[in-house]
Order: C-alpha cells, then structure tokens, then sequence
C-alpha cells in the first residue's frame, strides 16, 4: 500500500508534468483543463503515502517517524517533497491564483520542479537500500526529459525574442 500510493503519486506528479508538452506538441487545447486535477491527485497520492507511512510502520508514533528518518535519511526527502506541495495544493484555486496575481502564482508553481527532483530522489534512494535503482532511474529519465523539453523550449523562445528586437548598438 505504502509503495503504490507512492508510486502513483510521482506518476500523477510526471503526468502533471507532461501535460504542456503533450499539449504543445499535438495542439490538443483541452488537455490543459487536467493539469490541476492532476496535480491535485498527485498530492493526494503523496499525503496518503505519507499517511500509510505513518500509520502502517509508525503506529502514528512522532518518535518512531524521527528514528525512522535518522536510521532512513529518503523518509526525510519524501517529508520534504509533501511539504513543497502543501502550497501548491492550497494554491490551486482560481481564486488563490487571483489573490497571488499571475506573476507570483507562476512563480510559486514552479516549486514543482523542485518537488519533482526531491520526489524521484526520495523512491531512487529508498530503492538503493534495496540495490534495486532501473524503475528510479527510468522515473529520473522521464522527469529529465519533460524537463529538457522545457528548457529546449525556453532557449528557442529567447532566441527568437532576442532576433526580434531591435538593436541598440550604434552604426
């Protein structure tokens, strides 16, 4: 149950993740109206991952969770990866995007990324205490290549931003 809800929730996260891509590539719009959904079943995912954690192995023990994050340091990166996603969650709502403004909102929501990387650490650490890294690494591959694409995106765009403008050197 632990691994499963777990697994879902950094498959929600990648899923959330793809969506402007998937968009960007075949044109189909709509599919940009799932990226909150999505992102929302992510962190529901990951808060009953966590839930399972404390329960199933913990016995809802605050001392036997910080044992368990001494003796196993990844629980700690999973901690950290719910905790990022406490604001984007609460944050989800038109009206919050509202009262943020679309720059601070944007800004916010690019947290992420961070979660993402902190995400596949977290399973890529649990799974080398078990010597057992190809599903971590293909998760890792995925994440690295919805993040290339951004970047290569990016980069395109600030090119043709930066031949579009007018020069201001002197002649």
């Amino acid at each position: 149950l632990i691994l499963t809800t777990g697994l879902w929730a950094l498959r929600f996260l990648l899923f959330t993740l793809a969506v402007t891509p998937v968009r960007q590539l075949t044109g189909w719009t709509e599919l940009a109206r799932l990226r909150r959904m999505l992102g929302l079943l992510a962190f529901s995912y990951a808060a009953l991952h966590f839930t399972c954690y404390l329960w199933l192995v913990n016995d809802f023990s605050l001392a036997a969770v910080t044992k368990d994050v001494v003796k196993h340091p990844f629980v700690l990166a999973g901690m950290t990866a719910l905790t990022l996603m406490l604001p984007l969650a609460a944050t989800s709502t038109n009206a919050m995007a509202k009262r943020l403004g679309a720059a601070r909102w944007k800004g916010l929501h690019k947290l992420v990324y961070v979660v993402a990387v902190v995400a596949v650490f977290h399973f890529w650490w649990f799974k080398l205490a078990k010597n057992d890294t190809a599903e971590p690494k293909l998760y890792a591959f995925l994440f690295a290549l919805l993040l290339g694409y951004r970047v290569v995106k990016a980069w395109q765009l600030r090119r043709r931003r930066a031949a579009a403008a007018p020069s201001t050197r002197a002649g």
